[in-house]
């Protein structure tokens, strides 16, 4: 590693719409170049259309030509170069993987965005499935195709395309690199996801969910982050923050309003925890978004 992040671009992606949080676009160049080490929160997927980029993510080197795809990981610094005799031509998919975070699907993406998980690890999947390799530059595709066209349903269509990359990496991690919790107790914590879900409007104090769960405080905060990657605290505060971002966009309400209805009516702590998952203050979320 040639430096730290704290050395490195933190670059800031804007979604063009925020209700699917991705961001795609196709390039070319045929000069020689490169971009120095950075990182996002976002997801990306490189996948070449035509010549040769060379790609650092974090320790791993990647020589890739037409057909090669890589996945990068949140925060994971990166950089590429390219050169004018072989000519490129390739496409860029950054997605915010929470935002396809539902509770059926929890169990797996949370395992591959928690901190420490290398993700970029994941490439030797392409490396070794060439037909893995060819379905998600055919998916990807298809997003660009969906995002320019724009139509009926387009974000619905997209969504779709990220899950079914992210689904073929999962059922062909022959290394098992990607480590799920046990189905049981995801579904013994069911009842209180969904009670978290009901009452995001509330003050969600974990002595109940601990008497829903029918265990001790102790037990429970412990069992919950060992199965959930996250406190019971930070899993709370994160769908407060998501139903804000919602309502902050589609309904015209202040942001006095929008701390109320997630049951943050202390605003500058409502900021804070705001800005922890934004980098920014919801009216500058509501104008950069809208």
């Amino acid at each position: 590693m040639e430096l730290s992040q704290d050395q490195a671009i933190h670059e800031q992606i804007t979604f063009e719409n925020p209700f699917i949080s991705l961001r795609i676009f196709q390039a070319s160049s045929n000069r020689d170049g490169g971009s120095k080490w950075h990182y996002h929160k976002e997801l990306e997927i490189l996948c070449i259309l035509e010549g040769r980029l060379d790609v650092n993510v974090e320790e791993s080197q990647y020589v890739l030509e037409g057909g090669d795809v890589i996945i990068i990981g949140a925060k994971e610094l990166h950089k590429d170069r390219c050169y004018q005799q072989y000519g490129l031509k390739y496409i860029v998919l950054q997605f915010d993987i929470e935002q396809f975070v539902e509770n059926s699907t929890l169990n797996y993406f949370r395992s591959i965005s928690q901190p420490g998980f290398a993700l970029h690890k994941l490439n030797y999947i392409f490396e070794e499935h060439p037909d893995v390799a060819r379905q998600a530059l055919e998916s990807v595709k298809e997003i660009l195709h969906e995002v320019q066209e724009k139509r009926e349903g387009y974000e619905m269509a997209a969504s779709l395309q990220v899950k079914s990359i992210m689904l073929a990496l999962l059922r062909n991690d022959t290394r098992q690199l990607i480590r799920l919790k046990e189905r049981g107790d995801m579904t013994r914590l069911k009842p209180v996801l969904d009670y978290v879900e009901e009452n995001l409007e509330n003050r969600i104090q974990v002595e109940e969910v601990c008497r829903i769960a029918n265990v001790s405080y102790y037990y429970f905060v412990k069992y919950f982050k060992k199965v959930m990657g996250m406190s019971f605290l930070e899993y709370v505060n994160f769908k407060k923050i998501k139903k804000a971002e919602r309502m902050l966009l589609t309904q015209d309400v202040s942001v006095t309003q929008v701390a109320d209805s997630i049951g943050m009516p202390n605003m500058a702590h409502f900021y804070k925890v705001f800005k922890k998952y934004n980098q920014c203050s919801p009216n500058e979320y509501r104008k950069k978004m809208g």
